[in-house]
């Protein structure tokens, strides 16, 4: 594939990277240097310990492809390598800047005199995830005023999103074990992250860029795969070669107010389950047995409380076809074919090497 910075390096522009990877680390072939980015900084997997920087007690931190070893908190030193981006940006070139804290990720982690600032919140877990919230919160202001300062903030484009929804089930809480009540809210969504339902999927995003985007919100269907044709499109470059995008333009509808071309989404398909969305129709199918197909109007119903499968079966055949028809195009999950390997091709009693010479193995 050819990701979003391989196309604006491209075009021109200089790439940046602060924060968490997490598209790859036991080859670095796959690691940011070597995917479009001209600096990387941060850490290659999906969690570390905040302050160690280390998985499991290995060492994640990096600049460019070698490792280094520094004090400090890891979202506060994200958001100072972005500063230090912009400060010594040649505005001879544009500039794309990917910043990806690892907050409010566990483990639940902050500094002293942020945790200070939540002595009233009596729950160790809630106070915690608090103090990380409030350090993204001021790591954007001092990237904002970098930007600023270098005379270029209004002729920046800042999009902030998240990558799934908060969690709620210590199932999906990641390597650390925590304690006690999780801190996150997602509202009057069903679940949260790592389900398909709303809870899981639905995140907060906003775009600002003073004098092209009004003040307001948008309401239409968009999803993270938009961004790419989105943010090429803007820097007037072309997505490549690739095969053909699931990703459509959103910039009309979101400067101009226009209608979303987007109808539908594809929360996921995999062989055990899938879900997609119609308009405001959506489809959770859950093939492992005991089989459970579930049917919501999200229109009227955005905490998927009430299942109408069985009061409207002809809308559920048309979006099981639509999942089967999605994979039927899919490869087979390497982590699934090599689960299959393990259960029906490995001998529950290793053979000695004469046995296995004798089988001809």
């Amino acid at each position: 594939e050819t990701l979003l910075p391989q196309i604006l390096r491209d075009a021109g522009y200089q790439t940046a990277m602060s924060g968490k990877w997490h598209l790859g680390h036991a080859k670095t072939d796959y690691w940011p240097k070597q995917r479009g980015f001209d600096s990387f900084y941060g850490a290659t997997v999906g969690e570390i310990d905040h302050f160690k920087h280390a998985s499991h007690g290995i060492a994640d931190w990096y600049r460019n492809n070698k490792p280094i070893k520094e004090p400090g908190f890891d979202n506060t030193l994200f958001g100072q390598e972005a500063v230090r981006v912009i400060n010594a940006h040649d505005q001879k070139k544009p500039l794309f800047l990917y910043l990806a804290f690892t907050a409010p990720h566990t483990p639940f982690q902050a500094p002293k005199e942020y945790l200070d600032r939540y002595k009233n919140i009596a729950d160790e877990n809630r106070r915690a995830y608090a103090a990380m919230i409030s350090v993204i919160d001021d790591e954007i202001g001092n990237v904002v005023a970098a930007l600023e300062k270098k005379g270029i903030r209004d002729n920046t484009l800042i999009v902030y999103m998240s990558d799934n929804g908060g969690v709620v089930n210590s199932m999906f809480a990641g390597d650390s074990k925590v304690g006690g009540k999780l801190p996150a809210d997602n509202g009057p969504y069903r679940e949260g992250k790592g389900t398909l339902y709303e809870g899981g999927t639905r995140s907060v995003a906003f775009m600002n860029w003073p004098g092209k985007i009004k003040p307001g919100v948008f309401n239409g269907l968009m999803h993270v795969v938009d961004m790419l044709p989105t943010l090429v499109g803007l820097a007037g470059a072309k997505p490549g070669k690739d095969k053909p995008l699931d990703g459509v333009d959103m910039w009309p509808a979101i400067s101009e107010g226009k209608p979303s071309p987007r109808t539908e989404i594809v929360y996921n398909v995999d062989p055990m389950a899938g879900a997609v969305r119609e308009g405001e129709w959506k489809l959770l199918w859950s093939a492992t047995l005991p089989q459970k197909i579930e049917l919501f109007d999200l229109s009227q119903d955005k905490s998927e409380a009430t299942n109408l499968a069985d009061k409207y079966p002809d809308k559920v055949k048309v979006l099981q076809a639509r999942i089967t028809e999605l994979a039927a195009q899919m490869k087979p999950p390497l982590l699934l074919m090599e689960a299959v390997r393990l259960t029906y091709f490995t001998p529950l009693v290793t053979p000695s090497p004469e046995e296995m010479f004798a089988a001809g193995d």
